[in-house]
């Protein structure tokens, strides 16, 4: 049994305009222990100007690990979603975002398989997949990072889908990363799911669900980029905790995924009565 902590993904800070050094340092006045930077290919503006918490892989790594210990708080992992069914494009990309984990200090790179493309058949995406998380697996492997393969489209809707993505390599260093919103909105039964995959667990994205988005959008969707405030929406967090602290054998990061620094807030004070 692992030890529960709490962080919050950088997306909480995603229309404030401000920097990735502003977010690191807001997470802790908040007073979260972990964040989950977000990392990009190549430079834009908005990152460039100090706009936007996005950080680009053309950057020093040691940013990261410099603007965390300067605000005294670590990171669970980086958030590096890229369409692992398109290997010109998720294989280099999640290859450089380990190397960058390794060095910046970020035990874990979260992905997902990414938007379909119109012309490959179901059987020809999985053979695509397992492509890029060989090739990933084996530059995780040495480095001691893991990969969370993330429940968020449409081959990763349903626990079947998302076993079969995360079993097409045989490798220590892919796990799950599950997102409990985005298995809200799937249609299924975010305990049940998460009691099936929590002792692969690498990492939680622990995302609170509207009663008006859930009723709106529940079984139509695959998922969501932020939730609610956890405590304000659908989500039972209590149960979710005891499922991860009776069934998980790692420590594990309840990375909360909300829109606003005002839902980080309520979302941290919720969460750490119940840790």
């Amino acid at each position: 049994m692992g030890k529960i902590s709490i962080g919050i993904n950088m997306e909480f800070v995603r229309h404030d305009d401000k920097s990735f050094e502003w977010g690191v340092k807001k997470a802790a006045e908040l007073g979260y222990e972990y964040v989950e930077p977000m990392v990009h290919w190549g430079r834009e503006l908005l990152s460039e100007a100090g706009y936007f918490h996005s950080v680009s892989m053309l950057d020093d790594p040691l940013r990261l690990s410099r603007a965390c210990a300067q605000s005294r708080i670590k990171m669970s992992g980086l958030s590096t979603h890229t369409p692992i069914t398109k290997p010109e494009i998720g294989t280099e990309y999640l290859k450089q975002a380990i190397r960058f984990a390794a060095e910046a200090g970020a035990p874990v790179v979260n992905t997902d398989e990414g938007p379909k493309q119109s012309w490959t058949t179901e059987e020809e995406d999985y053979v695509l997949m397992r492509y890029t998380l060989m090739e990933a697996s084996k530059v995780a492997e040495p480095r001691g990072i893991l990969i969370g393969v993330e429940c968020h489209q449409q081959y990763s809707r349903t626990p079947d889908g998302l076993d079969r993505i995360q079993k097409l390599v045989k490798s220590p260093a892919i796990g799950i990363n599950y997102d409990t919103g985005n298995a809200f909105l799937c249609g299924q039964d975010p305990y049940k799911w998460l009691k099936r995959v929590v002792k692969r667990l690498v990492h939680l994205h622990a995302k609170d669900i509207s009663v008006q988005q859930g009723d709106a959008e529940r079984g139509k969707v695959t998922g969501t980029p932020v939730g609610c405030a956890c405590g304000d929406g659908v989500i039972d967090w209590a149960r979710v905790i005891d499922i991860v602290r009776k069934g998980c054998p790692r420590d594990i990061v309840l990375s909360v995924e909300c829109g606003t620094i005002e839902q980080a807030k309520r979302s941290i004070e919720h969460l750490k009565r119940l840790v």
